[in-house]
């Protein structure tokens, strides 16, 4: 091995995930990472190896190469991989081509030109459901029949580790019939994955869930945060708004489909049987254990949640099927939440609302203190990694902290 790994890493050789990096001497630039190094793309290129116009390597996010096409940037991946085994490959003898990730600054992965976030989890879907409505209704009549999503807002899509500030808004307080104005009271995470598509329709074309594998370019670990109290007063009838554009952060690196292969499993059952344009062949879920650790200033981290996307009811083939299957238009770059990703047990719900169940069960931090939702000073955490037969892929994690208003 051309540099070493350590054990357990995220990003071994099996990985080769895409991201955009600088430094203080390298301008912004693609980069994959390797251990607890990246290997910048921009340095490697001049070593004329890449049979395409390496100038995509040098651009401020990934859209350029990775309209490239998979043809392509497959390639790449998989002549880093050989490169990196290889003690005689051209990699060899020339630290310059590494940076440390400690040394780096991680930048937006891709311009994400659109945004649309799901609610693909039948547990989290039914907890809602039970908090909000009525228990022995949880689900309302649509929910098995299409994967329900919204349109979210693209510019305040931000990368890992930009501090966000407590969003302001509407609220109805507990027995009041008129709204007041100020900061959000129950600033809450949501645990999701996100794709991100590598290729462009045009208007009036639809994806079937047979092709939607050739259109994903790859994964990021995505915090979609939310206002609850927001929410909760603007969200009849259109669906979320201010409760959610204020921000939502995504991981670094992107990982890319192919190296979450060997890690597909079956999903849920889903019945009734859905109409044939979202029914699927083969597995198209993805066993990746998922945690979200909350950190108070100035303390230690506490786990609050392992979860794993493997749970979710609608996979990512009949998300992109439904999505266009009215013939809308996506585009390189698009980013596509998950929605928040819970399981059958109580540790494994992908949001405080949940985890404190709406605040009666506040859970305990490190230093005494209790969260029933997120305080300011908190940094929340998500770190995901899939591993199977001796081989591990992750993504990191997406960090960040949540300021005073502003």
């Amino acid at each position: 091995m051309i540099i070493n790994i350590p054990e357990n890493s995220d990003f071994s050789i099996h990985n080769i995930p895409f991201g955009i990096f600088s430094t203080q001497d390298r301008s912004p630039r693609a980069g994959v990472a390797i251990g607890e190094h990246i290997l910048d793309l921009s340095a490697v290129a001049e070593l004329d190896v890449f049979e395409f116009n390496t100038a995509v390597f040098e651009k401020e996010t990934l859209n350029d190469f990775i309209s490239l096409g998979k043809g392509i940037t497959k390639k790449v991946r998989r002549d880093i991989q050989i490169w990196l085994e290889d003690e005689n490959s051209i990699l060899a003898g020339k630290p310059e081509l590494f940076v440390k990730q400690v040394d780096a600054q991680m930048h937006m992965p891709v311009y994400v030109g659109d945004y649309t976030d799901f609610y693909s989890s039948i547990e989290h879907a039914t907890n809602v459901g039970k908090m909000f409505r009525d228990p022995a209704n949880a689900l309302l009549p649509n929910w098995k029949h299409i994967p329900v999503g919204y349109h979210g807002r693209a510019s305040s899509i931000v990368v890992s580790g930009e501090a966000v500030h407590r969003p302001k808004g509407q609220t109805i307080p507990n027995g009041s019939d008129q709204p007041i104005f100020g900061p959000s009271q129950r600033v809450d995470f949501e645990l999701e994955m996100g794709f991100v598509t590598g290729k462009n329709t045009n208007l009036g074309d639809a994806i079937s869930t047979a092709e939607a594998d050739d259109y994903i370019f790859g994964l990021v670990l995505l915090n979609d945060w939310s206002a609850r109290d927001i929410q909760k007063w603007e969200y009849v009838p259109l669906g979320p708004f201010l409760a959610k554009n204020f921000a939502s952060h995504i991981s670094p690196w992107i990982v890319t489909l192919e190296a979450l292969a060997p890690f597909k499993v079956s999903g849920p059952k889903q019945e009734p049987d859905v109409l044939p344009y979202l029914a699927y062949q083969g597995d198209r879920n993805y066993d990746i254990n998922l945690e979200v650790g909350i950190t108070p200033e100035g303390s230690e981290e506490q786990t609050v949640c392992h979860s794993n996307f493997k749970y979710m009811y609608w996979n990512m083939a009949q998300q992109l099927a439904h999505h266009t299957v009215n013939g809308c238009n996506i585009n390189i770059g698009d980013l596509y939440g998950s929605g928040t990703i819970s399981g059958k047990d109580e540790n494994s719900y992908g949001s405080m609302l949940e985890l404190a169940w709406m605040g009666t069960k506040p859970l305990k931090m490190k230093d005494g203190t209790e969260r029933k939702f997120i305080n300011d000073g908190d940094t929340v955490s998500m770190r995901g990694f899939a591993e199977k037969d001796g081989k591990r892929v992750g993504f990191g994690e997406v960090s960040a902290k949540i300021l005073p208003v502003k």
